[in-house]
């Protein structure tokens, strides 16, 4: 029989964090499962906890095809961050909330303990996310031979670089011409992402069943500047016109980044490859939307039985 390998991602730098990472590998080798991380990782966790059994680190001899389930503990930015790390491998998410408001993530710090129990037994369902596929293209470099490649689980924005400049962009879609406009920049997003830097645009919510992509203008100078919503097979292009004064920058999940001179085309389209994320709890998206970001609900009466009314 194979060992079992689940691949911890944790946002070690917080002593909360830390003392959660040690709790998961302790329960993790009791039950005889092998806990995998990254160098860094592995450092800080010993460091913390010298009498802990032996860790894997992953790409020694434990590869992302051998981990069954990666278990995030920190907020969204370190779900972002096990997603890059994972890439390209359908292994699932399952993240525990101990930042903010943690809307990725399936549990809380105090509800710990269960969720390895629920990971050791194997007790969730797999939910998938959609995700982009980004390509910057220039003159003379496009298709596959783009400038830059990458993917976004949340979003792909365009930003103006500088403070005291305005982006001047040109929005396409399906390779048609919709409108140009100046800006601040421009929000290309998942129903993922639309809870996030979308949301604080003001773009609309997207619930994660819908198969969507949005797009959301930041501070538009334009009578036609709001948020839009495409097909899953649909394309958005925003192109950085030439009389834009400097350059502008692609920020992808507020992790990968890339500098945009005038001119140049950053196109969006659905990616073949989802994030997986593991769920404890099969609520609706209404009640985690409630939850998270305390929603009043006073006054709420509930569905009510239609009466019979005399004709």
């Amino acid at each position: 029989m194979h060992d079992r390998h689940i691949l911890i991602v944790a946002h070690t730098g917080r002593s909360e964090t830390l003392e959660a990472a040690v709790t998961v590998c302790r329960q993790l080798l009791e039950a005889g499962v092998v806990p995998v991380s990254d160098e860094h990782g592995i450092a800080d966790i010993q460091a913390a906890a010298p009498d802990l059994g032996p860790i894997e680190r992953l790409g020694d001899h434990i590869g992302l095809a051998e981990v069954e389930l990666v278990i995030v503990l920190g907020g969204d930015g370190t779900i972002l961050r096990a997603a890059e790390v994972v890439r390209g491998v359908a292994v699932p998410l399952l993240g525990v909330n101990l930042g903010h408001v943690g809307f990725l993530a399936e549990s809380e710090r105090d509800g710990l303990t269960e969720t390895v129990q629920r990971a050791l037994a194997r007790d969730y369902e797999v939910e998938e996310r959609l995700t982009l596929d980004v390509r910057v293209e220039v003159e003379g470099r496009v298709g596959d031979d783009a400038l830059y490649r990458t993917w976004a689980l949340n979003e792909a924005t365009v930003e103006k670089a500088s403070r005291e400049r305005m982006l001047e962009v040109v929005v396409e879609v399906d390779g048609r011409p919709l409108t140009a406009f100046g800006c601040d920049g421009v929000v290309m997003s998942t129903p993922t992402g639309s809870t996030a830097y979308g949301l604080s645009a003001g773009g609309p919510i997207v619930w994660p069943s819908v198969d969507a992509l949005i797009l959301v203008p930041l501070s538009p100078h334009a009578l036609f500047g709001r948020p839009l919503v495409i097909g899953p097979d649909s394309v958005f292009a925003v192109e950085v016109l030439d009389r834009t004064q400097g350059v502008g920058v692609l920020w992808c999940d507020g992790r990968r980044t890339h500098d945009l001179p005038p001119g140049a085309r950053v196109i969006v389209r659905r990616s073949r490859e989802p994030v997986r994320l593991a769920r404890l709890h099969t609520g609706p998206f209404t009640d985690r939307l409630v939850n998270k970001f305390q929603l009043p609900t006073n006054g709420w009466r509930g569905p009510q039985e239609p009466k019979d009314v005399a004709l």
